[in-house]
């Protein structure tokens, strides 16, 4: 605790020593800071915070949602579903990419053929099982025909879910992808930064906007803030750590936005763990946390509990569930009952929590690692770069980890992510769990035209969720943007979404 005190001692001195010296005044390129590199920019594949928020407007989906989760027009400007079993899409006119190739049926045809068929590897393939085949009459026209209902089908196609590619595009298109969207690829180097501009020829042209964007990886957390306060950086989003947030708001040159965020920060477990599949443990890791302390501490009130994936202004959405409220004596009762008795030194298990290099969560293990010490549970912490954190996630080498959701936790679907056509590779159910009651609880969901039969359903799941505890919902963390106060035309996403970038503008 003394260390983490002098640190922050330190960082709020260099913030305020910074800010003494002059902002340089050349703003061609926006500096935005991110924690990690993309892992993969083609949008049949990324789904990691980076890939997913960059891909956003390097390319278009067939559709788009707003902030109300409401689908609207995308690439398609109109589609009908005359049947459960048809979608037809009618695409624009004179899209087309930026390297000037049209935008057509084909294109749309072979992005989400290369996801069923294998021609790209990617976890998103579920999400389009139930395409039977694409008909292409023409080049405007596109026509799914599906194996079965799908309620969902159209939030997959939507931009942020995916994104269309030129036809032929494959397992290396990562490495310079092309889009239609609001921005072009420019550059990318792995670990340092990524380089998008402006797409003169989209066909949705935003005049005035901000011409061009470094993404710079910056691992450290103190390092965004004093780069952000001395003027070398422009834009930081969810990457920093609350207890720097008031210095920076404090700063003439900054400006600190806030909105309530849907984005869900989770303890997962691997449910094939020979500790961690006794749902007892589980849920006693869950009594230990006490949420209300970190929250106000660590996060300075900018989260509030969550005992869902869904928002809870979502019409799906319950609290109707099983809570785990911090308490210790449930959660010593609970580790009691799965036969860990407290040895000498007072510890019943030993455990190891993975995490990335990011600051906010290795200081979010850090707490747990206190708080579940009280219990009797020893928690290790292992700390790994950003691209092996995950691969060791995929390969279900851990016993615990956090992420956030970001996004994808917007609509009902998101509890087929812990379905079990959805353990890796196939998806992103890294913790194994496996309930076929709950599978089919989902199918049925998915394809009933009935809203209230549907809704019943989705309440289910959240229950049994909360039940068999694969996941422990922690909180819905504030969307939080810092950046430069002559950046206008700034509108901050709920999600974390950088679409802000399409109309952000530096003004006098």
């Amino acid at each position: 605790m003394p260390s983490r005190i002098l640190a922050g001692f330190l960082l709020i001195f260099s913030l305020f020593w910074i800010g003494c010296q002059d902002k340089p005044a050349d703003h061609t390129t926006l500096a935005f800071l991110i924690e990690n590199s993309p892992t993969n920019l083609d949008p049949r594949i990324g789904v990691d915070p980076q890939s997913a928020h960059i891909d956003e407007l390097l390319f278009d989906g067939l559709v788009t949602r707003d902030e109300n989760f409401r689908l609207g027009p995308g690439l398609a400007e109109r589609w009908e579903q005359p049947d459960p079993l048809t979608l037809i899409f009618h695409l624009r006119t004179g899209v087309r990419f930026s390297d000037g190739r049209p935008l057509a049926s084909r294109d749309v045809a072979w992005t989400l053929n290369s996801m069923r068929d294998g021609t790209v590897i990617t976890p998103k393939a579920s999400s389009y099982a139930s395409i039977a085949r694409i008909e292409t009459p023409d080049a405007a026209t596109v026509i799914l025909h599906l194996k079965t209902a799908d309620n969902f089908l159209l939030s997959n196609l939507s931009s942020g879910a995916m994104g269309i590619v030129p036809e032929g595009s494959g397992r290396n298109f990562w490495k310079h992808p092309v889009g239609s969207g609001p921005f072009r690829f420019v550059s990318q180097e792995i670990d340092k930064e990524v380089v998008v501009e402006r797409n003169a020829g989209s066909w949705e042209p935003v005049t005035g906007g901000v011409e061009r964007v470094r993404f710079a990886v910056v691992p450290d957390g103190t390092t965004r803030a004093l780069e952000l306060r001395k003027g070398s950086a422009d834009v930081v989003s969810n990457s920093l750590t609350a207890d720097v947030l008031p210095v920076l708001a404090a700063q003439k040159g900054l400006v600190v936005e806030s909105v309530g965020g849907t984005q869900v920060q989770y303890l997962a477990f691997n449910l094939d763990d020979p500790i961690l599949k006794d749902v007892r443990v589980r849920q006693a890791i869950a009594c230990a946390i006490n949420r209300e302390l970190i929250l106000r501490t660590l996060l300075a009130g900018r989260a509030k509990p969550a005992v869902s994936l869904l928002p809870e202004k979502h019409w799906a959405w319950t609290g109707d569930v099983e809570r785990y409220d911090y308490d210790p004596a449930r959660s010593k009762a609970l580790l009691d009952a799965a036969g860990y008795m407290p040895d000498a030194r007072g510890v019943r298990v030993h455990l190891t929590m993975k995490t990335s290099t990011d600051d906010g969560t290795r200081l979010l293990a850090a707490t747990m690692q206190q708080e579940l010490a009280a219990v009797g549970i020893a928690l290790e912490i292992r700390s790994f770069e950003s691209a092996t954190f995950i691969q060791d996630l995929n390969r279900g080498s851990f016993q615990m980890y956090s992420l956030r959701w970001v996004g994808g936790n917007e609509q009902p679907d998101i509890f087929t992510t812990l379905s079990i056509a959805r353990i890796p590779p196939k998806g992103p159910n890294r913790g194994r769990y496996r309930n076929p009651e709950m599978d089919k609880l989902l199918e049925d969901a998915s394809r009933s035209p009935d809203q209230e039969r549907r809704k019943a359903e989705y309440v289910e799941v959240q229950q049994i969720l909360a039940r068999d505890l694969p996941a422990f919902n922690l909180w819905y963390q504030d969307s939080v943007l810092v950046h430069d106060r002559r950046l206008g035309g700034v509108t901050i996403s709920p999600s974390g979404s950088y679409a802000f970038l399409r109309t952000a503008r530096w003004q006098p």
